[in-house]
């Protein structure tokens, strides 16, 4: 049986609630009710842990810490002087409300809203507000003071539970980003209640559901009519379809002339609070536990955010979540490994009549068992019914015996279910690269998803490269005037003149500039409109979705250049690799750059123009540090190109012979948030070591002697609140910190990479970095610096995610800042970068056929222009268990629970956060076993959907972030849950579960041709060191790193004609390249590593590892199949999860 959590009327999960923190958490004392900011602290979501020196002389010195005492003012009071923001009388991005204290309210009345104290209050400065833009609200009086407002949620079916906020944003014509319809309207027309709904159990799932448990009561409201489900959509069987990333040889953009103005546009609100962080959580109350990058929504910023009145609003209406009930506890998994299946140990001849296995085969040693395995019929009626199952979702619910079918890896790549869809529907959908749900099929109610034990929950990849992108230029960006969706080709049209979103089922006017289609040039045909026939789409936005005007590309770099800096020689790889691609770097005519360095003081550069070389700064007061002048320390890059050339070249040279050791890095960091504060921008961080000195100094907490612990590992938290503090203040000015950590000794990055995570940045890390010792890392770093300065990058971003009504998301996870409960604050916004929120079923989807996802990236991009970038999201609402088990994406499940292990582990423990991806499998195909099958073979037995979901968990489990008893410096687990938090799906994969292939004997069998090359395609093996052998070459890609592995008796030709050695014993120990020769082999070997390569952006580290090598370590740690002395095998881990399930 499943194990089940336990009661706790303080934890909070709702639908695999497994995300626990906030970002906001951190720092004590803080007492409010309903606090979600910095002082809180957050619920166990799991069960029990027992379930189971001198100055250079280079250049002329001026001593700005002896400047005057006045130089100390902060900047960020005052204007931007580089001619960009004189004389404009625009908004500020952050207008502040006063503080607020927690409070609930059974009316719609301003002021009596769901409210906070922030405890990170920005000083008044920070958010200058001007007189123009009235529209804004910020110098007229509007007819109505939108508030959020608060009423209680019904509690009649969870009489124990504490009530939940239900958070209305009430609109008024004119000053309403939703622009609904005035008060006195019919309720059909009114704004939906946004609700909060708190998730409220906790385990990694929703395990304290049982099967079958009845359906949350919908919460009442919504005038809105249903879905008619007669409405035709959009003729889509009318239009031809190209996916804009399908053709990559032929990238195309479409821009749209303009049509004269309309009064659609986006309308104007109060600028609610939100939450800062990466994770939004929304219970009004306290909860045990520590700091987590992933977020719940539901309360207040202690930023105010004026960039909720440009995307528009959402809707979220919750209701009251089901109690838990007490969970079972079982011990921990890890030991007491039973006795091998004879299969794993002897091998007779395979059986004749075995079926395959989506590629896979039964292999020697797997006899087939007595009892036979259900039929499609029988499977019919216990799981409802397969009538009018395509046949694909038939082959996804062919049971599969995982303890007698061993070799279930499919040889190639599976891709992505395709949703149960229309093919009409299924040509303009959102490609799954971009936007995947873990279920193709969402359930019709709650109480179905709890019986399947799924996770439902998105991952998003919303910026990322792009071959082809419909850009629209038109004055009317057509959205729904209740919930602010964006006109889509899943909207369903009247007739000409009307339109029902597709999300809240409202019907609105079609504009007439929408009745002009600018590709066919003709009139009268909405709904084959470039916005109408694209799922993603990017929009040419107005002026009214500005806040001020759009901002420079500003590019400032804060370097170590202490004694362990410049011993590692990163300065110099950093210094030409930006001479290589400072043409590159993004951006126009206004792009700034500047540059700080530090060790125990902090140096600023004189780059103006006219100047015949840099100008150093030096300021040594580091404790109360200041900006020495407010001119020319960020300077134009074309006017000043030559004299950032010259500093450059000059950088390295400079600190050679430095004796400084000390690290002032929070000081510097202090001094960057300054000089950007007027403009925003990117401040890139370069560290290598502890920091030792000022504001924010740290000290070692890694004792080495544990690395190998079995027991809870500590310090995964951050040491200090400094610098979510400073990134949260970053944040708010629109400025994204970046960190490069290039370190050989500890420097405590569970404390340092906050900085990036709560200001929507990104984290590199290079353990034991050496220019000349680790050639791999040092071409990694040269690699991914030249993707770094030259990736197109968007600035004062926010981005939301609407569905369907009923549907709701509770958890994001990423890093970004939360401004209110469904706005993401992005300062900056990279291609690279992933997030995954999870979502929960509030209402029955009866009444609809479909459910639709949409995310919206308002941002603002290097050449200045307000972008504005939507993707939508179609997927079939399903009736029956068996249709929402076929529906099941591995893949996508996998990344989710990976994010919700990754907080779980740093709220509660790592051994919380391993029992409760365990119990996520054992309850999922408990849950298939008590409702598919009535005969019962042996076995363990689950739909061919979800055959490898066992072992994409123990592979996870065995991941740096989450595994035990295997020696594991901390910042490498600490950097391994930052890339699981933030990174794209396809990358977290390769993380969990390399791909493994054998190429030294590579054909042009089933070889691609491509450009008029040959590229082999071996098939993918397992990972166990059963399929290696001494005679062979293996080639292992696990994302950010490859190995090739080589055998003792490997081929002489293949190692003569790739790697350019006449045998083994030759080879060099630390090669970390292949040669380009001239040989067939050579040819071959690398036109399949570079069509691997060809779809990422960074470049992976390379290890050619020989079998008697110290390297191998690393390479064998992959095979997650073998047993290792602290963790099961993939067949053990079976026995295990068998033995829990029949408890």
């Amino acid at each position: 049986m499943s194990t089940q959590s336990y009661s706790n009327p303080n934890s909070s999960v709702n639908n695999y609630g497994m995300n626990s923190t906030q970002n906001g958490g951190g720092a004590a004392g803080i007492a409010a009710p309903c606090q979600n900011g910095p002082g809180q602290t957050y619920p166990a979501m799991y069960p029990a842990p027992s379930y189971h020196s001198s100055l250079p002389a280079a250049y002329p010195t001026v001593s700005g810490h002896s400047a005057s005492p006045a130089g100390k003012t902060p900047v960020s009071s005052t204007g931007y002087s580089g001619n960009y923001y004189q004389n404009s009388s625009g908004p500020s991005p952050c207008p502040a409300p006063p503080p607020r204290t927690h409070q609930y309210s059974t009316s719609n009345a301003p002021g009596q809203s769901f409210q906070q104290t922030a405890p990170y209050t920005m000083p008044a400065g920070y958010y200058r507000q001007t007189s123009s833009h009235p529209s804004q609200g910020q110098t007229q009086p509007q007819p109505q003071q939108l508030q959020p407002s608060l009423v209680p949620a019904s509690s009649v079916n969870n009489l124990c539970a504490p009530l939940y906020p239900i958070v209305s944003y009430p609109s008024a014509p004119g000053s309403s980003q939703y622009g609904t319809l005035r008060s006195s309207q019919t309720a059909a027309e009114q704004l939906p209640v946004s609700t909060v709904m708190p998730p409220t159990q906790s385990s990694l799932q929703q395990y304290s559901q049982g099967i079958g448990t009845t359906p949350t009561p919908a919460h009442p409201g919504y005038g809105a009519p249903p879905l008619s489900q007669t409405a035709t959509v959009n003729g889509q069987s009318n239009a031809v379809q190209q996916h804009y990333d399908q053709n990559l040889h032929n990238p195309m953009s479409h821009h749209y002339s303009a049509a004269p103005p309309s009064s659609q546009g986006p309308d104007k609100e109060r600028p609610p609070s939100g939450t800062p962080g990466t994770s939004v959580h929304s219970s009004p109350r306290h909860h045990p536990g520590g700091d987590s990058s992933s977020t719940t929504t539901g309360s207040a910023s202690p930023v105010p955010n004026s960039y909720e009145s440009l995307e528009g609003g959402g809707y979220s209406d919750l209701a009251a979540p089901p109690t838990s009930v007490p969970a079972k506890q079982a011990p921990p998994f890890g030991y007491n490994y039973p006795t091998m299946h004879p299969g794993y140990q002897q091998n007779p001849a395979p059986r004749p009549d075995s079926s395959p296995s989506q590629g896979g085969y039964n292999p020697p040693g797997y006899q087939p068992y007595s009892q036979p395995f259900p039929s499609l019929s029988e499977l019919s009626s216990v799981l409802g019914g397969l009538g009018g199952v395509p046949e694909l979702e038939v082959e996804s619910l062919r049971p599969v015996n995982l303890l007698q079918e061993r070799n279930i890896l499919p040889p190639k790549r599976t891709p992505p279910p395709e949703p149960n869809l229309s093919s009409d529907l299924r040509k303009v959908n959102c490609s799954p690269d971009t936007f995947r749900c873990t279920l193709t099929n969402i359930p019709q109610t709650q109480a179905l998803l709890n019986k399947a034990r799924l996770p439902l929950g998105l991952l998003l990849h919303p910026f990322r490269d792009l071959t082809q992108l419909p850009v629209i230029t038109s004055n009317t960006i057509v959205r729904c005037r209740s919930c602010r969706t964006y006109i889509n080709p899943f909207v369903s049209f009247l007739d000409q003149r009307r339109w029902k979103c597709n999300l809240c089922y409202r019907v609105n006017d079609v504009p007439d500039e929408f009745m002009y289609n600018p590709v066919t040039r003709s009139y009268g045909e909405p709904h084959k409109r470039p916005e109408v026939q694209n799922s993603t789409v990017e929009f040419i936005a107005s002026s009214d979705y500005m806040l001020r005007p759009p901002q420079p590309a500003v590019y400032l770099f804060v370097l170590d250049v202490s004694h362990n800096a410049v011993e590692s020689g990163y300065l110099n790889v950093f210094c030409q690799s930006f001479l290589d691609n400072l043409e590159k770097l993004p951006g126009d005519t206004r792009t700034r750059i500047g540059f700080v360095t530090f060790d125990s003081t902090v140096h600023f550069y004189n780059l103006q123009e006219g100047l015949s070389q840099p100008q150093m700064l030096v300021v040594s007061d580091i404790d109360d540090v200041f900006i020495p002048t407010h001119d020319n320390l960020l300077v134009n890059l074309k006017e000043s190109k030559e004299l950032v050339k010259d500093l450059l070249n000059a950088l390295p040279g400079m600190f050679m012979h430095t004796r400084e050791t000390q690290s002032a890095l929070g000081p510097a960091l202090q001094a960057a948030y300054k000089l950007m504060c007027p403009t925003g921008g990117r401040v890139s961080v370069f560290q290598t070591q502890l920091p030792t000195l000022g504001a924010g100094l740290l000290q070692s907490r890694e004792d080495p002697n544990l690395r190998s612990s079995t027991k809870n590992v500590q310090h995964l938290g951050p040491a200090t609140d400094f610098y979510k503090k400073l990134a949260l203040e970053c944040s708010g000015q629109q400025i994204g910190v970046d960190l490069f950590l290039l370190s050989s000794q500890y420097s405590d990055l569970a404390s340092l990479a906050c900085v990036s995570k709560y200001s929507a940045g990104s984290v590199f890390y290079y353990p034991s970095f050496h220019h000349v010792h680790n050639t791999a890392q040092s071409q990694k770093f040269q690699k991914d610096l030249q993707r770094y300065l030259t990736r197109k990058i968007g600035f004062e971003a926010v981005m939301r995610i609407r569905c369907t009504k009923g549907l709701s998301i509770h958890t994001f996870h990423g890093n970004f800042f939360v401004r209110s409960t469904d706005l993401l604050s992005l300062a900056n916004v990279n291609p690279d970068s992933g997030f995954a929120v999870q979502m929960s079923i509030e209402e029955s989807l009866a009444d609809t056929s479909l459910a639709c996802f949409q995310a919206a990236l308002l941002y603002t991009s290097s050449k200045g222009k307000r972008r504005i970038r939507v993707h939508t999201l179609c997927l079939p609402v399903v009736s029956q268990l068996s249709e929402v088990f076929a529906g099941a994406d591995i893949q996508a499940i996998t990344c989710l629970l990976a994010n919700m292990a990754i907080d779980r582990s740093i709220s509660s423990s790592l051994s919380d956060a391993r029992d409760a991806l365990v119990n996520a499998v054992v309850d999922c195909l408990t849950a298939y076993r008590a409702n598919g099958s009535n005969i019962q073979p042996s076995g363990l037995i689950t739909p061919a959907a979800l055959r490898l979901f066992p072992l994409y968990v123990l592979a996870l489990l065995k991941q740096k972030a989450l595994r035990t008893g295997t020696s594991t410096r901390l910042d490498e687990r600490v950097f391994s849950m930052c890339e699981l938090k933030s990174q794209p799906l396809y990358q977290i994969m390769r993380m969990v579960h390399p791909d493994l292939y054998r190429i030294d004997n590579m054909t042009e069998q089933a070889a691609l041709h491509l450009n008029d090359s040959v590229i082999p395609q071996p098939p993918l093996l397992q990972l166990t060191a059963e399929k290696l052998t001494r005679e062979g070459a293996f080639l292992m890609d696990c994302g950010s790193v490859m190995y090739l592995w080589l055998g003792k008796c490997c081929n002489e030709t293949f190692i003569r004609d790739v790697l350019g050695y006449p045998n083994y014993a030759s080879l060099p120990s630390n090669m970390t390249e292949i040669p380009e020769l001239q040989t067939m082999y050579s040819e071959r070997t690398r036109a399949f590593i570079s069509w691997l390569l060809e779809s990422r952006t960074f470049h992976p580290a390379f290890h050619v590892v020989k079998d008697d090598g110290s390297a191998k370590t690393s390479f064998f740690q992959h095979l997650v199949e073998d047993r290792t002395e602290s963790a099961f095998s993939y067949y053990e881990f079976l026995l295990h999860v068998q033995q829990q399930m029949s408890k």
